[in-house]
């Protein structure tokens, strides 16, 4: 049996795990990555070390400790540090039923590796400097893509646009607080450091600069999670239809009696590639149905997390003093229009108008004329700009950061008639866009990041 390379605490370096998805395929992957993994190869296929050329495929047996047979496959050899971890990385390929996987696997633990934690492989990668904490996030991101728009936006982060931008804002931050604290260290020098010094259109720079690519990230943060929209509003104004209309099939009951639904409906549809995470609700009004009112008070647990309401009217009268209590009761700070439902009946066209900053859209659920204005809406709500062909798949860790820089270089502005706070407010800015990419990141924060991936990534 190989020796196996142990840490301080007595746990072996070597990791070892699944990396295809769960079930029966064609093709199952067990990836290993430590120090030294070519006696474990030979010991594992009763080939010889040198059988193993570095990225190149070799034909093997798998055996047991009693020299029967496992199974036959592949095994490829990635030395450190040319490897995805930045150590020797092992992937076994076998035939992919999940029996025949998970003896590979234990066979591996016999020959001292041990299991991997989620995300073990990735955080290995980022630690030994292969990667940065924006590309590792990427990886994840692209797995869960929703959408081919948010799969090439994960792949940017992963490739290191994201990474480089941020390292192009922070090198500039850099060179702009060089110059400053350079200002500072010759006081005597009669020059004016605002007037003779390129010290303001740097900044102005730096602040378009950071606000394009908060844009950015913004708009791939919305392909990333989408929008929850929760449909409110009383009784049959045509929730369940829009709904319905929406998914594209008979997702929820629709009847003439009121009540019908009494409980959320969800349905995730996607426009433009942006997930929109629509919500039936109950219809909202007072009752003595026992199960009508719990699910009336589900209806405001929904309404209370949505990104957007979307507040159903009937057309044909319009917004009633009953619609108007409801409005009063929605929570303030949370995105509302304003459907106005079966035009057809009402005999209105399709259309989209503001009455006192609320949109109002005049559609019909049951005829689809109009919803392609619903649709255009949610995008402008959610800051969609068309296209998102330049959108980074951002996280809210990523949005915070990037807002924070944004506020510390609007206050550097401020500062400029005392560059020493000015130069700390870049300090600051800099500090917060490192973030992103885990040069200031503490061990807490990776724990949480890493431990969101799947075992073998």
């Amino acid at each position: 049996m190989p020796d196996s390379k142990r840490t301080e605490c007595g746990r072996t370096n070597t990791i070892a795990a699944i990396a295809t998805p769960p079930g029966h395929g064609g093709i199952g992957v067990v990836r290993v990555s430590g120090r030294e993994l070519l006696p474990l190869a030979a010991t594992l296929t009763g080939k010889p070390s040198q059988s193993f050329q570095p990225r190149r495929a070799a034909i093997a047996d798998f055996l047991a400790d009693t020299g029967a047979l496992l199974d036959q496959g592949l095994v490829l050899y990635f030395p450190a540090p040319h490897s995805f971890t930045g150590e020797d990385v092992l992937e076994l390929h076998g035939h992919g039923g999940p029996v025949v996987m998970h003896a590979l696997l234990a066979r591996c633990v016999e020959l001292g590796a041990r299991l991997a934690e989620p995300g073990e492989f990735s955080r290995r990668a980022f630690e030994n400097d292969k990667i940065d904490l924006a590309q590792a996030e990427g990886i994840a991101d692209l797995i869960d893509a929703a959408s081919a728009q948010a799969a090439r936006a994960a792949l940017r982060s992963l490739t290191g646009e994201f990474s480089q931008a941020v390292h192009a804002l922070t090198d500039a931050l850099a060179e702009l607080r060089g110059l400053i604290e350079a200002t500072l260290d010759f006081p005597d020098e009669e020059i004016d450091p605002l007037a003779d010094t390129d010290i303001i259109p740097r900044l102005e720079r730096l602040r378009v600069d950071l606000a394009a690519l908060r844009a950015r990230a913004r708009e791939g943060s919305v392909l990333r999670s989408g929008l929850t929209v929760v449909l409110a509003g009383l009784p049959n104004v045509g929730k369940s239809s829009l709904l319905n209309r929406l998914a594209g099939e008979e997702r929820a009951i629709v009847t003439e009696v009121a009540g019908t639904t009494r409980d959320a409906v969800r349905e995730t549809i996607l426009v433009e590639g942006i997930p929109l995470h629509i919500i039936d609700t109950a219809g909202l009004r007072d009752t003595e149905d026992v199960v009508e009112k719990l699910g009336i008070e589900r209806s405001w647990n929904e309404i209370g997390q949505a990104d957007v309401i979307l507040q159903i009217v009937d057309a044909r009268s319009g917004v009633t003093p009953a619609d108007q209590v409801v409005t009063a009761r929605l929570p303030a700070g949370i995105k509302r229009v304003v459907v106005e439902n079966k035009a057809d009946l009402a005999r209105r066209e399709a259309g989209r108008h503001e009455d006192h900053g609320t949109v109002h859209l005049t559609l019909s659920a049951k005829s689809g004329e109009g919803v392609a204005l619903l649709h255009d809406e949610l995008l402008r709500v959610a800051g969609w700009r068309g296209h998102g062909e330049d959108a980074l798949l951002a996280r809210a860790r990523h949005l915070e950061a990037l807002a924070e820089a944004e506020a510390r270089l609007s206050a550097a502005n401020t500062q400029l008639g005392q560059l020493e706070l000015a130069a700390e407010e870049l300090r600051l800015a800099q500090e917060s866009l490192s973030r992103i990419t885990g040069e200031f990141t503490a061990d807490e924060l990776l724990g949480m990041i890493f431990g969101r991936f799947c075992i073998g990534k």
